[in-house]
């Protein structure tokens, strides 16, 4: 898995679907008849989730007899994990897993073609997706998102020192706060500092001596001029460029000759067309 999923997480996503008891197959006597589930797609993707499900499967006591890795492209009609055991215990995991891998693997198809049309343009361009998610799933889209080949830019306010405008708000705006750099620097001495800025606050900030900029909403037509300005006052500066970026629109972001490509885009990405089915053993 690249990331860590513990048994109490996977255990709170098989309850989701499953709190107490399967009431249908309950009902209708769905026992220990030995079968196999099939998890299927009807759409080319790129598969994300099937960690998540074996580890699902494992926990219900089923083997998982077939499965592709996280990042791999599957065609319409493959199958991404095949579970065999218990037929009880087959329909606890069915809609549990389904909804894992048709949601992940939306999110990393989106994320796939974003990275592809940013490396297409410029190879050491990143998609890096901001922690603007779904709240709860945080685990889930992370781990989407990295099948997909993009990194997570920021997983929480404790990981990097990022100042945004309503920072400065706090400590008397961005002079004040261009003023205190060398106090600021100190005391996040073993991390690296980067600001949110507009183009004419980047030529201040890269003058002063910050690590990196991420350079909001900025026209792309005006970005790559911005970029190179940048880059020659300090050509160690690390450039992201972030604000309505898009499948549509990485390739000529990325072209730009920045670092990295903040976006919020793969986490919409709509549910792929999946199913599943059942056969007895």
């Amino acid at each position: 898995m690249t990331v860590r999923f513990s048994r109490a997480r996977i255990d709170e996503l098989i309850a989701e679907d499953v709190p107490y008891i399967d009431l249908t197959s309950t009902v209708l006597g769905v026992g220990d008849a030995p079968g196999r589930l099939e998890y299927f797609t009807r759409e080319d993707c790129v598969v994300a989730g099937t960690d998540v499900v074996a580890a699902e499967a494992a926990a219900l006591g089923l083997e998982v007899a077939a499965t592709r890795a996280p990042g791999e492209r599957v065609a319409a009609g493959d199958v991404l994990l095949a579970a065999e055991g218990p037929a009880c215990q087959l329909h606890l995991l069915w809609k549990a897993g389904l909804n894992v891998l048709d949601h992940l693997s939306a999110v990393a198809t989106k994320t796939r073609a974003m990275v592809d049309a940013a490396h297409g343009a410029n190879p050491a361009c990143e998609v890096l997706t901001t922690r603007k998610s779904l709240p709860g799933a945080k685990d889930l889209l992370t781990a989407a998102v990295m099948a997909g080949g993009a990194f997570p830019h920021r997983l929480g306010l404790s990981e990097t020192v990022l100042v945004f405008d309503h920072h400065l708000a706090f400590i008397g705006g961005f002079d004040a706060f261009v003023a205190q750099l060398p106090a600021i620097r100190r005391r996040c001495v073993e991390k690296k500092l980067f600001v949110e800025a507009d183009a004419d606050q980047a030529r201040v900030l890269a003058r002063a001596g910050v690590d990196g900029i991420q350079l909001d909403k900025v026209p792309v037509d005006e970005l790559a001029a911005l970029v190179a300005e940048l880059r020659a006052i300090d050509e160690r500066l690390t450039l992201v460029a972030a604000g309505g970026i898009n499948p549509s629109n990485a390739a000529a972001y990325a072209a730009t000759g920045v670092d990295g490509l903040a976006t919020t885009a793969p986490f919409s990405a709509k549910p792929l067309d999946m199913s599943a089915r059942m056969l007895p053993l």
